[in-house]
């Protein structure tokens, strides 16, 4: 488990649906696991 899907865990067990951003090279790992979570 990385760091991106580490914080995305936390996001989702505090029930957040939905976030905003902008894509980029910085983010691709946080964009991944984002794609992969439920």
């Amino acid at each position: 488990m990385n760091s991106a899907e580490l914080f995305i865990k936390c996001l989702e067990s505090e029930g957040i649906k939905y976030i905003f951003g902008v894509p980029g090279e910085e983010n691709l790992r946080l964009l991944q696991a984002i794609k992969e979570s439920s």
